[in-house]
């Protein structure tokens, strides 16, 4: 009877309701998406009182210095607790396996956090990572990892090991870097875009892309949609340096680096036989001009590296059968040659085409839009997201010039160009040419306090000679519907949001535009 009563009074590992709450939401800070407001949500469940709002949202801004302030705060929570409970293990407490399931996410993110400044410096000190060089800090780290981890009542998981944590970690730290600074902006639909970063990164759910996904991910490809200029390169070069690598505790250094791991090749501009030599690579003679051999992307690409095909709608037949046979078995022949190579990387593809419709006019393989959209990411209009949000155009403006002139002179020169657009483009300025158009507008103010938006201009002159023309008789009218089909459609860029303007069919509005007109600006 009294080793019954003993056992019922044993201490447990948590102490209370509270504690295990805390528990749990560390315990979801650690795997959710960093750049959903849910992220916030949790934070404030752990701090209570003391939690600083930050943003509705984590986005990056040149006027804030220091990064998330509750960050610091939820890492001496996260510490005290996991000493806590590695203390109340060790004296023998009892514990369930959910209760110790928590534990070893506390622990986890726990050392992330110890590690969290040692990670970021490894890639962004002068001179950069390299595959090979030597981690510091390695021994350390394997330290804490046992005496947290190493508890006899803990088993761990078989994807938990020193070796392969770390690499979770130092891609995370990278992932989290190269998205926060790669995209700008503080609306909703730029908040969507980082997080739709993300997942192209880890999935959904970080737990099984630590466990079985973390090696495979480069077997599937994504695809990038949205307008010239909104950022597509960024977000795929985002995905390509954020790839996992294997640590190796033998060497103690990473197997590869990532610093040139990503291998971009603008389709648009290229003749077909040059696309096919930039990829495939070619033998010395295989066309006019192949004086040498020459190894494509394809082949130069390294198994954790990453191809992006920019403006994947723009090719011909002839190179989507070869790509989709590239997709298909993972492998391809230089030209010249009959000999085969095989691909170990991940490709990523870009467009500003609509595929579906371009699928429907046969000018693009059903098959291979199949191969290409496993995973889609969509990044939204400059005009989407000044719309979502009245602090979207200041900060973009002070990021940019952030670029341009550097920290002290951003906000100054933001402010200008903020005022010279409000007084001479207006807020709802449609920004045809997205955040590229925006730098380059920020540009022509810093030099001359002037922008003139080239779309703009011809919209002006079609008005005014669609106006002349008129006035003078000389249309017809199906000259006067294919003149203002293709005026209102240089506005907004949809056939979509054309036809619904003028009160007409999708079709018939795409017949009756003209594209040497929106071409040529005539």
């Amino acid at each position: 009877m009294y080793f019954n009563i003993h056992f019922l009074y044993m201490p447990t590992l948590f102490r209370s309701t509270g504690e295990r709450q805390v528990a749990e939401a560390v315990s979801e800070i650690a795997y959710c998406n960093p750049f959903l407001a849910e992220r916030m949500e949790w934070e404030r469940r752990i701090l209570g009182d003391a939690f600083t709002p930050f943003f509705t949202v984590w986005h990056p801004r040149s006027d804030v210095l220091g990064d998330n302030p509750n960050v610091v705060k939820i890492a001496g929570e996260t510490e005290r607790l996991a000493g806590q409970l590695r203390e109340r293990l060790a004296a023998g407490a009892e514990s369930t396996e959910s209760e110790r399931r928590l534990y070893l996410e506390v622990c986890l993110y726990d050392l992330y956090c110890r590690y969290h400044q040692p990670l970021f410096e490894m890639f962004h000190r002068p001179g950069d990572f390299r595959g090979g060089r030597q981690v510091p800090f390695w021994n350390d780290f394997a330290g804490d990892f046992q005496r947290l981890l190493g508890l006899r009542p803990i088993q761990l998981p078989k994807s938990v090991t020193p070796a392969h944590v770390l690499a979770c970690f130092f891609q995370v730290r990278r992932a989290f870097h190269f998205t926060f600074r790669s995209i700008a902006g503080s609306s909703m639909p730029a908040a969507r875009l980082r997080a739709q970063i993300w997942q192209s990164i880890f999935t959904h759910d970080l737990r099984r892309y630590q466990q079985i996904l973390f090696d495979r991910m480069g077997e599937v490809t994504t695809l990038i949609t949205g307008p010239s200029g909104a950022g597509k390169e960024l977000v795929a070069r985002a995905i390509a340096l954020s790839r996992y690598i294997p640590f190796d505790p033998r060497t103690r250094s990473f197997r590869e680096g990532f610093e040139e791991s990503f291998f971009p090749l603008h389709l648009a501009a290229l003749s077909p036989t040059l696309i096919e030599s930039e990829l495939f690579g070619h033998r010395r003679g295989a066309f006019t001009g192949a004086v040498a051999d020459r190894k494509g992307w394809l082949e130069l690409c390294p198994r954790l590296g990453a191809v992006f095909l920019d403006e994947i709608g723009e090719v011909d037949g002839g190179i989507q059968v070869k790509l989709l046979r590239v997709l298909e078995t993972r492998r391809f022949q230089p030209l010249g040659t009959s000999e085969e190579r095989i691909f170990e990387g991940k490709v990523i593809a870009a467009t500003n085409r609509d595929l579906a419709e371009e699928i429907r006019e046969r000018r693009f393989r059903e098959d291979l839009y199949y191969r290409l959209c496993a995973d889609t990411v969509v990044a939204p209009s400059l005009r989407e997201r000044i719309a979502d949000s009245p602090d979207e155009l200041p900060t973009l403006l002070r990021f940019l010039a952030q670029r341009l002139v550097g920290e002290e002179e951003a906000p100054g020169l933001a402010r200008e160009a903020e005022t010279w657009i409000l007084e001479n483009l207006g807020r709802d300025y449609a920004w045809p040419g997205n955040v590229r158009e925006m730098s380059q507008c920020l540009s022509n103010v810093l030099i001359r306090r002037d922008y003139r938006p080239v779309e703009t201009r011809r919209a002006g002159d079609w008005r005014r000679r669609l106006a002349d023309d008129l006035l003078e008789g000389r249309l017809t009218a199906d000259d006067l519907l294919g003149r203002y089909c293709s005026l209102v459609y240089a506005r907004t860029g949809s056939y979509a949001e054309t036809a619904r303007r003028l009160g007409l069919d999708r079709r018939t509005v795409k017949a009756r535009i003209d594209p040497d007109l929106l071409k040529d600006g005539q």
